[in-house]
């Protein structure tokens, strides 16, 4: 699965995840790091951007007149 990690395995992690934080915290661990997934998708994507421009001069050329328009 995840380089030798199974289900067991991340029983176990899930158990001490919840003994240190408590049940009371997790909604709020995993919308925090859902959000951090999320943030780190849209940057890896905004960075793909600007390269794809640099190889189609066309497609650049086509957002530079719709902007002057």
């Amino acid at each position: 699965m995840l380089g030798g990690i199974g289900m067991p395995e991340l029983l176990i992690i899930l158990v001490i995840i919840m003994i240190v934080f408590g049940a009371g915290k997790l909604p709020d661990i995993g919308a925090g790091m859902g959000k951090a997934i999320k943030n780190f998708k849209k940057a890896t994507q905004d960075q793909e951007e600007p390269t794809t421009a640099k190889q189609n001069p066309d497609r650049l050329d086509d957002k530079t007149q719709g902007a002057k328009s």
